[in-house]
């Protein structure tokens, strides 16, 4: 009789060691599937916070739709005294007939600055520590107020609305670094709510610190932002530090301040352009600023400069023609030549019946 030692058959080495491999194996996962009965289920994704602390619904509450607008010269200095005769705004190509704010200057400013901690951020605290005097150039009047927002992978309130340079100051001197992500989208979703807020009389403003690029997942879609951004009369500043000097170096030449939106744009095309600079097209939606910076003395430039022209953009309003509701593209543009450029908001949301 021949007896075969080892290879495969049941009674061989290998088959034994088979079989000890299969019996560990199953108690194995015997032992994970008790374990995992004993865990509770996982938990669904948590919605961000608001800050009325239920959910936040936008509501379109009148047909004027609110056109902030700069109009600057090329040496920086702000032309004065326009009326509504010397401007021309279409929406969706169609001219309006608008009306202008006299006082430009005369309503408080509610503010919210909003600091990536989250990535690279922290290379940038010594600069970003130096803001808190230079709020003072948008708390002066003793009405205004500002808020301080931190983000990493989610926003989260630092402090709420305080007439206190000293405070803001003080948070910004102590911010810690946060963790891997950096939730651009869901952070200018969250400041908006919280600037909705304030009172309607306010000049409701956004700064936002960042980097261009939102690295990691978001609550908010970017067609969701757009209408939000749409829908409110927040006006978005926007400056960033960016890893790449190559996209430093076209965002310097690419400011945006002579850009017009096609009269065909859609929807998805904006939601495109997020994806590069998100900081950037949502400024440039509202009719705000953007600007990179690399140097503390380029940083308190910029700030002061914002600052200023907060309270020299003419408030343009109109009530729309065509309220077919989805996003309306807007042009503004001098009925004369003034030597300067106008800076205003490029599109708005049309909510339709609520």
């Amino acid at each position: 009789m021949v007896r075969w030692v080892g290879a495969t058959g049941p009674t061989g080495r290998f088959g034994r060691y088979r079989l000890l491999i299969l019996t560990v194996v199953t108690v194995g996962v015997s032992i994970f599937q008790a374990r995992a009965q004993e865990l509770p289920p996982p938990e669904p994704p948590k919605a961000l916070p608001s800050p009325d602390g239920g959910q936040t619904v936008l509501h379109a509450t009148t047909n004027v739709v609110l056109v902030p607008t700069l109009v600057e010269k090329d040496h920086g200095d702000v032309v004065y005294g326009l009326k509504p005769t010397d401007f021309e705004l279409t929406d969706n190509g169609v001219p309006q007939k608008l009306h202008v704010e006299e006082d430009m200057d005369t309503a408080p400013v509610a503010l919210v600055v909003a600091v990536e901690q989250g990535r690279m951020a922290g290379l940038e605290f010594d600069k970003i520590a130096k803001l808190g005097p230079l709020l003072d150039l948008f708390l002066g009047d003793g009405k205004s107020e500002a808020a301080l927002v931190g983000f990493d992978s989610k926003p989260h309130l630092v402090r709420d609305f305080t007439q206190s340079e000293a405070d803001l100051t003080d948070d910004l001197r102590h911010f810690d670094p946060g963790d891997g992500g950096d939730a651009i989208l869901d952070t200018i979703s969250y400041a908006v709510d919280i600037l909705r807020t304030q009172p309607k009389e306010y000049r409701r403003v956004l700064l936002l610190i960042s980097e261009p690029r939102e690295h990691g997942g978001s609550h908010i879609r970017p067609e969701k932002l757009v209408q939000r951004i749409g829908l409110s009369d927040v006006l978005v500043l926007s400056l960033t530090f960016s890893p790449s000097r190559a996209e430093f170096l076209h965002d310097v030449k690419d400011s945006g301040d002579q850009r017009t939106m096609s009269l065909i744009s859609t929807l998805l095309m904006v939601t495109q352009a997020l994806k590069k600079n998100i900081p950037k097209e949502i400024a440039l939606m509202s009719g705000g600023e953007y600007a990179p910076f690399t140097r503390d003395k380029g940083f308190e430039d910029r700030i002061d400069e914002m600052s200023k022209h907060v309270r020299n953009r003419y408030m343009l309003s109109f009530t729309p023609t065509d309220p077919t509701p989805g996003l309306h593209t807007l042009h503004v543009r001098l009925t004369q030549d003034y030597g300067a450029h106008v800076v205003a908001r490029e599109n708005y949301w049309a909510a339709g019946d609520q």
